[in-house]
């Protein structure tokens, strides 16, 4: 989760075990959640992101750990891009896609997750397209 400490333990669930329970969300209703469903879902999915590059910062750069998410995707595309070593992701066209990625699904999720009574929640569609992004980007940081 952004903002912790990179000497920090790691998490007690892993960004794919969040994206598996999104997937369920996705797949079958979970009795008594009625019409929370999407929201719960983009929650998961956006803590699936936020530990994916919690992860890969501590990796790559640790301090950017104690960034925020802005300015952790502000500081992704020359670290991805292969200047910080053999735990960057190996090429320029994957190293877009991940900053793309992020980018991409960081949006959609932030505005997911923050409720207002005017707004319509996430439909299935847009979760699935985060939900993809986000595990496509983990597999591109790992």
């Amino acid at each position: 989760m952004s903002g912790g400490s990179a000497g920090s333990a790691m998490p007690p669930v892993s960004p794919e075990e969040l994206l598996d329970a999104a997937d369920q969300l996705l797949i079958s209703p979970v009795p008594g959640l009625g019409s929370l469903w999407p929201r719960a879902c983009a929650l998961l999915i956006r803590l699936a992101l936020e530990l994916t590059l919690d992860q890969y910062w501590a990796q790559v750069l640790p301090e950017a750990a104690d960034c925020g998410m802005r300015q952790q995707l502000l500081l992704l595309p020359p670290y991805a891009g292969g200047l910080s070593g053999s735990a960057a992701v190996s090429d320029a066209a994957s190293a877009l896609n991940a900053v793309s990625l992020a980018r991409e699904a960081w949006l959609g999720l932030a505005g997911a997750a923050h409720h207002h009574a005017y707004e319509l929640a996430p439909n299935a569609s847009e979760l699935r397209g985060w939900h993809t992004a986000v595990r496509q980007l983990g597999e591109l940081l790992s």
